[in-house]
C-alpha cells in the first residue's frame, strides 16, 4: 500500500535521503520519461487497476494469464516508448503482487483507496505526508467499533494481560481466563456476587 507513495516521496521530494549511486541510476533511468513522478505511478496504478478488473471478469485460468502477461507486456511497452522508468515498473509489480496477498475484495478495495490517499500526500509533502495520513489512518481505526468493541483491541486500549494470544498462540495453561474486552455484563454481575 505504501510503496508507490514512498517512490514518489524519494524521487520528487527527497532525494537526498537516497544512497548517491542509487539516485544517479534512477535519474539516469527517468532521463527520457517526460512526466513527474506522480503522474507517472498514477498511470502506472490506473493501468494496474484496470488490468486487475479486466482479470476479474474472465474465467480464472484466463483472467491470471491475461493479467500476468499484459502486465509484462504493458510494462515493457511503457518503458520501451519512454512513457515510464524501469523502476516505476519493479515498484508496480511489486505492489501488485502483494496486493494478491489480501484475502478479502473489500479489504483490497479499501487498500487502493488508501494508495491513492498516500500518493497524494506523498505527492504533495513528501515522507510527512505519508505521517500524516498513516496517523489519521490509525486515529480513524482506534476509534472504530465492532460489536462494541474496540476495532484495534488489546493494541489500543492497550490491554497487556491480553497479548497472550495474540500473535502466537499462549500455550493453553496459560489461557485460563478471558480477555478482558470479552467480558460480558453477566460475568461481571456473578464476579461481584
Amino acid at each position: 500500500m505504501l510503496l508507490p507513495a514512498l517512490y514518489i516521496s524519494l524521487i520528487s521530494v527527497h532525494p537526498g535521503l537516497l544512497p548517491t549511486d542509487m539516485a544517479l541510476s534512477i535519474a539516469a533511468t527517468r532521463e527520457a520519461v517526460p512526466f513527474p513522478p506522480v503522474v507517472e505511478a498514477f498511470l502506472m496504478v490506473l493501468t494496474m487497476e484496470l488490468l486487475q478488473e479486466a482479470g476479474l471478469r474472465l474465467p480464472s485460468p484466463i483472467g491470471q494469464t491475461i493479467g500476468i502477461v499484459g502486465g509484462l507486456v504493458i510494462g515493457d511497452a511503457a518503458v520501451s516508448a519512454g512513457v515510464v522508468s524501469p523502476i516505476m515498473v519493479i515498484v508496480i509489480g511489486l505492489t501488485a503482487i502483494s496486493a494478491f496477498a489480501t484475502p478479502s475484495f473489500s479489504i483490497g478495495v479499501s487498500f487502493r483507496l488508501l494508495r491513492l490517499g498516500f500518493m497524494i500526500a506523498a505527492a504533495i509533502l513528501g515522507l510527512y505526508g505519508i505521517i500524516l495520513v498513516y496517523i489519521m489512518v490509525m486515529i480513524h481505526m482506534v476509534n472504530l467499533k465492532s460489536f462494541g468493541i474496540p476495532y484495534t483491541t488489546p493494541f489500543a486500549p492497550t490491554r497487556v494481560r491480553d497479548w497472550k494470544d495474540l500473535v502466537l498462540r499462549a500455550p493453553m495453561t496459560f489461557l485460563m481466563r478471558r480477555p478482558k474486552f470479552m467480558e460480558t455484563e453477566a460475568i461481571d454481575s456473578v464476579k461481584k456476587r
